[in-house]
């Protein structure tokens, strides 16, 4: 017979207890997992988070973290094959996950004060070019392919020298729906780590940059310093 019950996971970060309202937990389910569903439980209540069955690539499930923690049941099955549940999860601060995951146009430009305060604390700041973009239709992203001409930072080795010319290059994935294309010129691209992907933040033309961060600069109003050149 076919596992039966269901388990519930409580996530605790290593953090004071006060701090926890202010988290955000995101899960992204493997691509085949199978056998339970998952749901969002806190004091008896149950709220369905992924269905079995539910194959959406890349979706990823954000909740905060008050409001509760993750049950996982077995749904009933026809066979006796075996099937895994499993799914990545991050903590994050509500104000990156809204980064992240906004609902309300996602794909608008960022202000001059979006962009100063991006290169102080993205995961990665780069100068680069669009060399090409793979848009994925089914998972509703779209992947830029991009030539690094200078790296101001990285937390992950998503920028790496490739081949013997020792050019980087790596790879940013962002909305489908923002409809990014291949193009002449640079751009200062930033944006965070999610499940060990780079996801795009802010991502203005080269010479924009240069403008914002000198007219900052003259004014003192730098919130951190990275050289423009």
């Amino acid at each position: 017979m076919y596992p039966t019950g269901a388990l519930i996971v409580n996530l605790r970060p290593n953090t004071s207890p006060a701090s926890y309202k202010h988290l955000t937990v995101c899960i992204k389910p493997f691509k085949d997992s199978a056998g339970a569903n998952i749901y969002l439980e806190k004091t008896g209540e149950l709220k369905l988070l992924v269905r079995d069955g539910d194959r959406s690539p890349s979706k990823v499930y954000c909740f905060g973290y008050d409001q509760g923690g993750l049950f996982i049941e077995a749904t009933p099955q026809q066979d006796i094959s075996r099937k895994i549940t499993g799914f990545q999860y991050e903590l994050m601060n509500k104000g990156i996950a809204s980064d992240l995951h906004t609902v309300s146009a996602p794909c608008r430009p960022c202000s001059d004060t979006e962009v100063l305060l991006a290169v102080c604390t993205s995961d990665f700041v780069i100068r680069g070019s669009i060399q090409d973009v793979t848009n994925k239709a089914e998972e509703q992203e779209s992947i830029i392919h991009v030539g690094v001409n200078k790296l101001y930072r990285q937390k992950s080795k998503v920028f790496q020298l490739t081949g013997e010319s020792g050019n980087w290059r790596g790879q940013i994935k962002t909305l489908l729906e923002c409809g990014v294309k291949p193009g002449d010129g640079d751009f200062l691209f930033t944006g965070r780590m999610h499940f060990g992907e780079a996801r795009l933040g802010c991502a203005p033309r080269f010479k924009d940059f240069q403008r914002m961060y000198k007219e900052a600069k003259d004014k003192g109003l730098n919130p951190c310093e990275i050289g423009p050149d």
